[in-house]
C-alpha cells in the first residue's frame, strides 16, 4: 500500500511545474475491489474496498492533437491490505447531455499485489496461495477506466467509475489475471 502511494507521489514530480499549478479537480471515493467484470474466475480473491484519490490537471497544449485529455495522478488504496495501485493517467471528458459526462481514461500504474506464485506447482502451498491472491503477472499494469459523471453544480459532481488493471501481454508475458474495480467518487472542481 505504501509503495503505491509513494509511487503516485514520485510520478507527480515528473509532471511539468505548470501542470501542477493548474489542478482542475480532486476526485475521491470508494471502489468495490476485484469484482471481475471481464473474467469471473478470480472474483473471490482479495477482500476490502479501495479508497481512491485522483488529482486531475488542465490539459496541456501538447495533448491537443489527441483530444486534449487531462493528465492525472491516481492512487487506489485497499483497506484490507490487499492490492493497492498508484500511477498516472490521461482522461477525456465528453458531455453528452446537459450535466452528464462520459469519461474514458487510460493510464499506467504500479501495484503492491502479487505478481507470481512463489511456490512450485507441486507444493501444496501453491494451491492455497493461488486461491487467496490475484496473480497479476507484472509489477506495472495498464489502467483503463470508464466513468459516468453527473454534475451537481459548477463545483461538485458525482461519478460512477469502472477501472480494469492488466498488463495486456504488452508490459509482460505469461500470467495476466487482471483485476476490476467499480465504485462511486465525488469530484471537487477548482
Amino acid at each position: 500500500m505504501l509503495k503505491s502511494v509513494l509511487t503516485a507521489g514520485a510520478l507527480a514530480v515528473l509532471l511539468p511545474g505548470a501542470a501542477l499549478a493548474q489542478v482542475a479537480d480532486v476526485r475521491f471515493g470508494v471502489m468495490a475491489h476485484n469484482i471481475k467484470v471481464t473474467d469471473g474466475k478470480n472474483a473471490n480473491k482479495e477482500d476490502g474496498p479501495n479508497v481512491c484519490l485522483e488529482l486531475t490537471f488542465a490539459s496541456p497544449e501538447f495533448l491537443a492533437w489527441i483530444g486534449a485529455p487531462k493528465p492525472s495522478i491516481v492512487a487506489s488504496i485497499n483497506t484490507a491490505g490487499a492490492t493497492s495501485f498508484g500511477g498516472v493517467a490521461l482522461g477525456w471528458d465528453f458531455e453528452f447531455s446537459p450535466g452528464w459526462r462520459f469519461e474514458p481514461s487510460i493510464g499506467y500504474v504500479l501495484h503492491d499485489g502479487e505478481v507470481d506464485n512463489p511456490f512450485p506447482s507441486n507444493d501444496p502451498r501453491a494451491v492455497a496461495f493461488s486461491n487467496d491472491n490475484v496473480l497479476l503477472g507484472s509489477e506495472d499494469l495498464f489502467r483503463t477506466g470508464l466513468a459516468l459523471t453527473r454534475d451537481l453544480n459548477d463545483t461538485w459532481a458525482v461519478q460512477l467509475q469502472f477501472e480494469h488493471y492488466s498488463h495486456g501481454q504488452i508490459l509482460d508475458k505469461g500470467r495476466n489475471q487482471g483485476m476490476d474495480n467499480i465504485g462511486v467518487r465525488f469530484i471537487r472542481r477548482f
